[in-house]
Parts: structure tokens; sequence; C-alpha cells
């Protein structure tokens, strides 16, 4: 129970890499990773690397660094903001940005090259939450709304509000349906009904990675909130079943190579009638 306390107090340092290493093992030991094949390793793995060790670090360093000699009369501005009206300005700010942002590169056809690594993935699992293309990654809107408002004082904020969003974020994505017994036990219908109108869940999150809406559960056109499913309900993009898709991924995948899936437009693939080989 002592370590339980730690890991969430050290939720934004070391913490949550052991919450993401444990249900990790987890999906590992259920047999959640059948279809996880070498090219989609190394597509994971890469996008881990650049999206949650390079990118956010580079763009951190480099606007921090340029924000004091840009606006040197607003650093630190904020700081008489109470912690919880931070924290309340980081998570809409930062997940209210991410969710246009995510929602343009599926209605516009060119910017869905750039977003198409994340669906390529032909299962759900904590290796893929990261899974994305260089570009699409190095543009994230909010790397920089959030790497501001820390800027101008809300640093503590961000730190939890990064932790927090974090862990909402993988296990929407895990393998490990836990949001099934809310639907199963009559007592937690109530809870249930909050919960899936207010933060992501592998029900909702997995429709959105449907290979299609056949089954009637896919919604790859929709549910598109990564922290909160709250701006779907508001924006009119929400589809909440309480199921889950029967396949994942992309009908039309041609399985491109890893470093095209990660570069493009930079290498395109060598697959033909490929979207990444134009």
């Amino acid at each position: 129970m002592d370590f339980i306390t730690l890991v969430f107090k050290n939720l934004n340092t070391w913490g949550l890499t052991a919450i993401l290493f444990t249900v990790g093992i987890l999906e590992f030991s259920f047999g959640l990773y059948k279809k996880w094949k070498t090219n989609d390793k190394l597509v994971d793995l890469a996008s881990i690397l650049f999206g949650k060790l390079i990118v956010p670090v580079l763009v951190s360093y480099f606007a921090l660094q340029l924000l004091p000699k840009v606006l040197p009369e607003f650093k630190n501005i904020f700081t008489w903001v109470p912690f919880w009206w931070g924290f309340i300005i980081i998570c809409i700010a930062d997940d209210l940005t991410q969710y246009w942002y995510h929602r343009l590169h599926h209605e516009v056809p060119w910017l869905w090259k750039f977003h198409r690594t994340h669906h390529s993935a032909p299962y759900m699992g904590m290796a893929m939450a990261s899974r994305q293309g260089f570009f699409y990654t190095i543009l994230f809107p909010q790397t920089y709304v959030t790497t501001t408002l820390v800027f101008l004082g809300l640093g503590v904020p961000a730190l939890f509000a990064r932790g927090i969003k974090g862990l909402i974020t993988m296990m929407a994505h895990s393998s490990i349906k836990w949001d099934k017994p809310f639907y199963d036990i009559k007592w937690l219908h109530p809870i249930a009904w909050v919960m899936e109108r207010t933060i992501s869940t592998p029900a909702t999150h997995h429709a959105h990675h449907a290979a299609h809406e056949r089954d009637g559960v896919g919604h790859y056109h929709g549910n598109y909130g990564n922290m909160f499913f709250l701006w779907d309900v508001i924006f009119g993009t929400a589809k909440i079943t309480r199921k889950y898709p029967e396949q994942y991924g992309l009908e039309d995948y041609a399985d491109d190579p890893w470093y095209s899936q990660v570069l493009y437009p930079l290498v395109k693939s060598n697959k033909k009638g490929s979207e990444l080989a134009e």
C-alpha cells in the first residue's frame, strides 16, 4: 500500500512509467499482443522515442529559452493563480487544443497522412498509445500551449495535469477493458454514465480505432477526445455503445515500412497503392 501511495505521489516522474510498465506486463501476460509483428514493434518503439523523449524535451527546452527573450515581462505572471485553478486551465487549454488538432487530422485529407500511423496498428495496447508520425508529434499545438503556460507561471499545475492526462490516455488505449465492470454491474451504471461522458475509456476510444463501422460500434469519424471525452459530447462527435470493435487498424493497410510511417513525407513507403507512397 505504501508503494502505491509513493507511485501516485511521483506520478509526474517515475510513477507514471511504473504504472505503464505494470499494465504493459499484464497485457503481455494475457496474450494481448498476438498481432504485434516486428514492423509494428519498430513503429511503436520509434514513436515512443520521438514522441515521449526527444520532441517534448527539445520543444520545451527551446521554447523556455526563447520566451524569456521575447516576452521577459510575462515570466511567472500567473504564479498568483491557485493550484487547482491552474490545473483546470492547463487541462482545458491542453486537451481542447488536442481535440481539434486530432479532429482536423481526420477531416482534412492531406493532414490524415500525418496521423494515419496511429491508426495502422491492428491491436490496442500501451505500446501503440504513442504511435504517431514525427511531423504529427512535432506540431502538437498543446505542447506549445502548455510550455507557454509553464513559462507564465503554471509549472506545478502543468506537471500534475500532464501526469493525470498521461494516465487516462494510456488506459483508454489499453487492451485491458477495465471499464467493462462498470457496464456489467448494475449498481455501477450511474458511475459509468458520468465516467464515459467525461473521460476517454477503452469502450469509447477503442471505437475510434476500429477498422470499420459496419459492426455498429466503430466510430473513427468521432470519439476524438484524449483526456476528456466531454469534448465529443459538446461538439456532437460522440458515440457511446459500451461495446468494443470486432477489428482494429486500417482495412487498406499496406504494412508500410516502419521508417516511412514514422518519417513520412521525408521517407515515403515502397508499398504500391499506399497513401504514404504518394
